[in-house]
């Protein structure tokens, strides 16, 4: 399989009307297994793996996500581009609970988790000053304008590790910070599928202001959980027009990101490495 639209959010997506040749598979991993079976189906005459971040009834917490194997799973597949679907809390008024917001920066507040492909004997620098493919997100935008009353184009996103939400205090702190929605589950999933020279780009879904907005009500599960349900079919209507709108080729840089991004000498590369990363390195080497 080639050039498929993976896309990484809850488990309800994939029940999509109109979907065809719908098929569980099973991806074996070097890094241990995905989060769940991947969906595999055609919509609008592309190929589209789905991939429950949490696995199905939402079993897995944010901080043990395998996220290696997850975004492994996806370039194993035939990923070419990543469409992340994600709930967040607004950290900005004019960002209300509803709200679609097409990000283009990161910052990784998060602590124990493992964040590279690259270790046991190589060493590897992706350029990340912009994490997000600019293309692939101009088809998130666009798609999801025809599907949303309010998406906002650029902003950065907090991912903190959770699984609590934040205290008031931090998320004060947050704000101070300048980030613009806060989440836990996009990084290091953005930066592992740079190293996986896959286009990677999020749709975070304003589900409430975190603790910050102090005439709104404090994060509570019911809340987040019925605004996420009704965003469901929101969010099915962008995958099936993104799925229209992807390019043909991109010109962003993305399939290249490893050119020069490999340190170590290729001699000293050990052999269990070269054949854990064979799959996003074998062509450098």
């Amino acid at each position: 399989m080639a050039d498929i639209l993976g896309v990484i959010g809850g488990s309800g997506l994939y029940e999509m009307e109109g979907m065809r040749k719908v098929r569980r598979v099973k991806v074996r991993t070097p890094f241990g297994d995905p989060s769940d079976s991947l969906v595999v189906g055609e919509l609008e005459g592309r190929t589209l793996a789905f991939l429950p971040r949490h696995g199905r009834g939402h079993r897995i917490p944010p901080h043990r996500i395998n996220f290696r194997a997850n975004i492994y799973a996806l370039k194993k597949l035939g990923a070419r581009w990543i469409l992340s679907i994600s709930a967040v809390g607004s950290m900005r008024e004019r960002i209300r609970p509803g709200d679609i917001v097409v990000v283009d920066q990161f910052y990784d507040h998060t602590r124990q988790r493992t964040n590279t492909f690259f270790s046991d004997g190589i060493v590897g620098h992706i350029p990340f000053a912009d994490p997000v493919c600019p293309g692939l997100a101009q088809v998130a935008w666009k798609a999801a304008r025809k599907a949303a009353r309010r998406v906002h184009r650029g902003g950065t996103y907090l991912c903190m590790e959770g699984p609590a939400f934040s205290t008031r205090a931090e998320s004060r702190i947050y704000r101070k910070w300048g980030v613009d929605v806060i989440g836990m589950t996009n990084m290091p999933e953005a930066k592992l599928a740079r190293e996986a020279e896959i286009c990677y780009a999020t749709l975070a879904l304003a589900t409430d202001y975190d603790c910050w907005h102090e005439s709104g009500e404090d994060v509570s599960i019911e809340a987040i959980l019925e605004l996420l349900r009704r965003n469901v079919e929101t969010s099915k209507k962008i995958v099936r027009e993104a799925a229209r709108r992807l390019p043909g080729k991109e010109g962003c840089g993305c399939g290249e990101s490893l050119k020069y991004a490999l340190i170590t000498d290729r001699k000293r590369i050990p052999s269990s490495s070269r054949k854990a990363l064979s799959l996003l390195i074998g062509k450098y080497l």
